[in-house]
């Protein structure tokens, strides 16, 4: 049976990190809501978010289907799939590690998100305006060298990967955090990828793998918008 994952069908976010991992692992599955037949579209997303009769309802999407285990929020769901498709390492101490890594990522993308949010996600990029300004340039100058730089040397210590010799979703999911901050902040995640050489060197490496490859020139990639949560306004990256 196929995993089901169900995101919203315009945006990257969050479940492309969920996305990546199926794709690299060759993983049979249905991205719901993108799909064009009477069983796709929103309507089963959100019939599942408000389902009475489930006692243990996703908060929000991305969530994942798998028979009848439904699983959200991105690093559980990778925490549930990384044994399943071969992406974690087998030990116990491994598989910890690798989800650490990812709420670590997953801090950072939060940090990416909240420079155009600062103050509201209910508010508009233009009401809070003052604010981003404000947080973006701590995010620039402060935080995005941090994150790389602690993935720097945690790649550093272990000989290019992130866990083990083998490719980890964590891996899969840095690859994705550094496409983001590219796209968002173009001037200062240049900067700082210039002092994070492995970082780079993994990011490109995951890139040529045969079946991201084909993913990446696929319509299956979403193109990044203002509308996700990696946002590029230039003026959040002076």
């Amino acid at each position: 049976m196929a995993y089901e994952l169900h995101y919203w069908p315009m945006i990257q976010g969050r479940g492309e990190f969920v996305r990546l991992s199926l794709e690299d692992a060759g993983a049979d599955y249905v991205d719901v809501a993108r799909q064009d037949d009477e069983a796709g579209g929103i309507e089963p997303m959100q019939g599942r978010l408000s389902d009475p009769e489930n006692p243990r309802p996703p908060f929000a999407p991305p969530f994942l289907r798998d028979g009848d285990v439904f699983v959200a929020q991105t690093s559980a769901i990778l925490l549930y799939l990384g044994p399943r498709l071969g992406l974690v390492g087998a030990s116990e101490r491994d598989r910890i590690w690798t989800h650490q890594l990812q709420l670590t990522i997953a801090d950072a993308v939060d940090e990416a998100h909240d420079s155009h949010h600062p103050v509201g996600v209910g508010l508009y990029y233009a009401e809070q305006k003052p604010e981003a300004l404000r947080r973006a340039k701590g995010f620039r100058e402060e935080r995005i060298p941090k994150f790389l730089r602690y993935f720097e040397r945690v790649l550093t210590a272990n000989g290019g990967r992130l866990v083990g010799s083998d490719l980890s979703y964590a891996d899969l999911s840095l690859f994705q955090l550094v496409e983001g901050l590219r796209y968002a902040f173009p001037k200062a995640a240049g900067a700082a990828l210039r002092d994070t050489p492995r970082v780079v060197r993994l990011h490109d490496a995951v890139a040529q793998r045969p079946r991201i490859a084909a993913y990446l020139a696929s319509e299956r990639r979403i193109p990044f918008s203002e509308d996700g949560v990696f946002r590029h306004y230039p003026e959040l990256d002076a």
